[in-house]
């Protein structure tokens, strides 16, 4: 903001003071966000000093695209929802299809696909009633986007295709040429490379403007990905030098983060010294602007690239980096959340005191009648007795379900402090050690195995926070549902390769033997989560060199997954109450450790999906847990 003066000249007249700082914001946004972030601010609070409703959507908008732009989409769906709500007061359908468009793309980022598809129907629909036709083609590309971030190129470029037709009718615009990189890169990847080439050329030509200058730095690195692609680098990487170029010229971050990151991956292994340099000034670039996102994500590169060079040093310094800048930005946002819940749990607990009183105050009541209708003669006394003792067992009832209701807020409550004091400190405490360990001189035999265990710790630490988070979301919020029809096979192996390096560092071996024609109704993620939590607790209380087990069968209209183990096994005593929130967790044979609400995330799951879970063990002998679903 040094270079920005903060007594900007306003226009005289107040209708044009909206359309002056929008002009100020378009200007910066892409390379001086903190100014364009500061006229917005001075834009909304003029709006909202005149009143004027789609000024303040305007710049709601602003802000929201600002914070998207560095990756903040928590807070860029907060504004536009903001923005909606006040374009929905004055029936501006324009500006609410804009904003379900907007939103739309936050949830592709987020990988919330089916809802940002949601958006842009609803953006669709708006567009077509008032006959907006670039809406509807900017609709068409984003549901096209949508399908194309699942890999889902078919349909994809049947949504592309439709707004190809609108935009043969309309004047030539940045949807033109957002559609040409579109319908391109979904070529690229079906492996129609000259088809991809020819819309990519066209769009190049028709941006080659001033004010088309970010798009057309896009449609060279799209180019520049297709010749990579076709096994020409060499033209790949010039034309991804000529975008950086231009990048540098009109001073846009973004899009220079977008190319130089692309060159680094295309010199990739076969050049790792110019790999290195790229990523390296991706790095600063994106550190100089605040995306955490980038800044961890070029950190890893960085980190590989060491690695494979036997640099473990410098490995060692930029993965730290990483972990450190991840600490910062994820687990931040997930204390807040943790915040959220703590404030929810008093938040109850207030009220259930406010409901307690109120109760007590009747029952006051209830006493003080019974008291007057004394007067009345000894059979209306016994009548009210009567009908006032039921009302008040009625009210006692009430009573106790609150307190019961109370005492089970306390016992989340204290189960969630339990997880933080315990099952948080201890990988920490043991990293801290490790780390100790790790600064003293060891042999790179030796190193590279602490490193190791460093990896295991943290993760376990990750592990845990996703689990409580998940759960304590569960007690706020309720769980989720999103069902669907699924083969279930590819999801059970990418569950066992996800936990195949546990497997193998006890000489495990995971054997799945589930048909590829097995077909569940169910959602995928809470399936997914099932399986993995079941497999890693099969390989944790299984002895080393056993065997771990996946099976499924299905018979009546219902599909059952069976998780089988020989391990240690669970005691009689201990089955009746593992799926519940007082369940403690042992440690396994290899010491492992666990938070214990792993298998009551699991019992939830296969519930709220009509489904249930069972399980049989013999002590010394193993376990054996099967989850039941209804079959497609």
């Amino acid at each position: 903001m040094s270079c920005i003066s903060r007594s900007q000249p306003v226009p005289a007249k107040p209708d044009d003071t909206i359309d002056y700082y929008n002009k100020l914001v378009l200007r910066y946004r892409y390379d001086k966000p903190d100014s364009a972030t500061y006229f917005a601010n001075l834009g909304l609070e003029v709006a909202k000093r005149l009143k004027n409703l789609r000024g303040q959507a305007l710049m709601l908008n602003q802000l929201g695209m600002i914070a998207d732009n560095v990756g903040q989409f928590d807070s860029s769906r907060t504004k536009y929802l903001d923005a909606l709500k006040l374009y929905k007061q004055i029936g501006h359908t324009t500006g609410m299809a804009t904003e379900n468009i907007r939103l739309g793309v936050v949830e592709i980022r987020n990988g919330q696909y089916d809802k940002a598809i949601g958006y842009f129907l609803q953006a669709l629909d708006l567009s077509q009633h008032n006959g907006n036709l670039a809406g509807q083609m900017e609709s068409y590309i984003t549901l096209g986007e949508a399908f194309a971030a699942q890999k889902k190129y078919t349909e994809a470029i049947r949504y592309y295709k439709v707004a190809e037709g609108l935009n043969n009718k309309l004047p030539f615009s940045n949807l033109s040429l957002n559609l040409f990189n579109d319908i391109a890169s979904a070529f690229r990847e079906t492996g129609r490379l000259d088809e991809a080439k020819a819309y990519l050329l066209k769009g190049i030509k028709q941006s080659n403007v001033p004010q088309y200058q970010g798009l057309n730095i896009t449609l060279t690195n799209t180019l520049a990905s297709v010749y990579a692609k076709a096994g020409d680098r060499q033209t790949s990487i010039k034309l991804q030098k000529s975008a950086l170029e231009k990048a540098r010229k009109i001073n846009n971050y973004i899009r220079q983060i977008q190319t130089l990151t692309g060159l680094a991956t295309t010199y990739g292994k076969a050049d790792p010294k110019n790999a290195l340099y790229y990523w390296q000034q991706a790095y600063k670039l994106s550190k100089s602007k605040g995306t955490y996102n980038e800044q961890i994500a070029d950190l890893n590169a960085i980190a590989d690239i060491y690695k494979s060079q036997q640099n473990y040093k410098q490995a060692y310094e930029a993965r730290t980096k990483q972990l450190q800048l991840a600490d910062t930005f994820f687990y931040k946002k997930m204390s807040k959340q943790i915040v959220s819940l703590q404030n929810a749990y008093e938040l109850n607990q207030s009220k259930a005191r406010v409901q307690e009183l109120r109760f007590a105050n009747n029952k006051n009541k209830l006493e003080q009648n019974i008291a007057y209708a004394v007067i009345a003669g000894v059979l209306v006394i016994l009548l009210v007795v009567i009908f006032y003792y039921f009302k008040t067992r009625r009210l006692n009832l009430l009573l106790n379900k609150t307190n019961a209701e109370l005492q089970e807020s306390n016992t989340v409550k204290d189960k969630l402090f339990s997880v933080l004091g315990h099952d948080l400190r201890s990988p920490f405490i043991s990293v801290i050690n490790l780390l100790e360990i790790i600064d003293d001189d060891l042999e790179p035999e030796q190193r590279r195995a602490m490193l190791h265990r460093l990896e295991i710790n943290t993760r376990a630490s990750l592990d845990t926070l996703d689990s409580l988070l998940r759960w304590g979301q569960m007690q706020i919020k309720g769980i989720q549902l999103n069902q669907t029809h699924f083969f279930i096979a590819p999801l059970i192996k990418r569950s066992v390769l996800f936990l195949s390096g546990v497997a193998a560092g006890k000489g495990i071996h995971i054997q799945s033997d589930v048909a590829d024609d097995v077909k569940v109704l169910a959602d995928a993620d809470h399936l997914e989560f099932i399986i993995r939590n079941l497999l890693s607790n099969a390989i944790k209380f299984s002895e080393v060199g056993s065997d771990v087990t996946i099976t499924a069968a299905s018979e009546n209209g219902l599909t059952a997954i069976t998780v089988t183990d020989k391990g240690i096994g669970i005691p009689a005593d201990k089955i009746k109450g593992i799926f519940n929130l007082n369940n403690v967790s042992t440690r396994g044979t290899g010491n492992e450790s666990g938070t214990g609400l792993g298998l009551l995330l699991c019992k939830e799951f296969a519930e709220v999906n009509h489904g249930s879970i069972q399980v049989t063990s013999k002590q010394g002998e193993g376990s054996a847990f099967t989850v039941t679903l209804k079959t497609a």
